[in-house]
């Protein structure tokens, strides 16, 4: 069994810090890495692609609406074609600062409320996933399970690489649970560490109703600015190398 281990890193601002990404290098291998909309700035962005490289870990884009103050997490009513280039402008800020660093820019993902709204919504998915295609053709999507998303890739002739969120609940449409709603973000480590069991095991999760569904993902998310993260991460990798399975960045697994 092979399967990434992924976080969203970068998610400070200026002087203000938010997680821990440097263990967290030492455990992941791949990056989902604010790109200055939601959380990040140039220099974070910089450094963490410098670190990612230094690690052999695949780097990708976390792209948001521009919302520093809420984190990216408040619905914005953005005209498409305004949003769309929110999204080109932050894949072209990372893939350059990448470049330069001498790594390279492996896959991209959709943070926070715009990834909700994404993933529920088949129109404006279609739009902005054509949008990712265009900037870059051999980019990979990472994404939670979404029948919205991956339509829009398949029409892109897109990569998918479904990616299960440990820490965060699920409908019974194994769409993710919005945070507004209650024991939507699951904190408890024995909890997580449960689910991920799960899903190595019998390939599906628990949704929030009780609902048993199947999840076929290849890729695990742990949020980089839960308290915590580190050491849940660290216990996550143990169970899965323990069960026999190997930690392999997006890039490797999708090849």
């Amino acid at each position: 069994m092979k399967i990434d281990l992924n976080a969203d890193m970068g998610e400070g601002f200026g002087a203000w810090r938010m997680g821990e990404d440097e263990a967290l290098m030492e455990i992941i291998s791949s990056a989902n890495v604010a790109c200055g909309f939601h959380a990040g700035d140039p220099l974070i962005m910089n450094n963490t692609a410098l670190m990612a490289k230094a690690k052999g870990i695949d780097l990708g884009a976390h792209v948001g609406f521009p919302d520093l103050v809420g984190f990216g997490r408040r619905q914005m009513n953005i005209e498409i074609k305004e949003l769309c280039t929110y999204v080109t402008y932050q894949l072209g800020s990372l893939a350059a600062i990448a470049r330069v660093a001498g790594h390279h820019m492996t896959h991209m993902s959709f943070h926070g409320a715009l990834g909700n709204m994404v993933a529920a919504d088949a129109d404006l998915a279609a739009q902005l996933i054509r949008t990712v295609a265009a900037f870059d053709p051999e980019i990979i999507v990472s994404s939670s399970s979404s029948r919205a998303i991956e339509t829009a890739a398949s029409r892109c002739n897109l990569r998918v690489a479904t990616t299960f969120l440990a820490d965060r609940a699920y409908d019974d449409d194994c769409l993710l649970v919005p945070r507004k709603i209650a024991n939507s973000v699951i904190k408890d480590p024995v909890a997580v560490l449960q689910r991920v069991r799960q899903l190595l095991e019998d390939g599906t999760v628990t949704s929030i109703s009780g609902k048993v569904i199947e999840v076929s993902a290849c890729s695990i998310l742990l949020h980089g600015d839960t308290p915590g993260a580190v050491e849940l991460a660290r216990t996550v990798r143990n169970e899965i190398e323990s069960a026999g399975g190997q930690i392999v960045p997006i890039s490797r697994l999708m090849a």
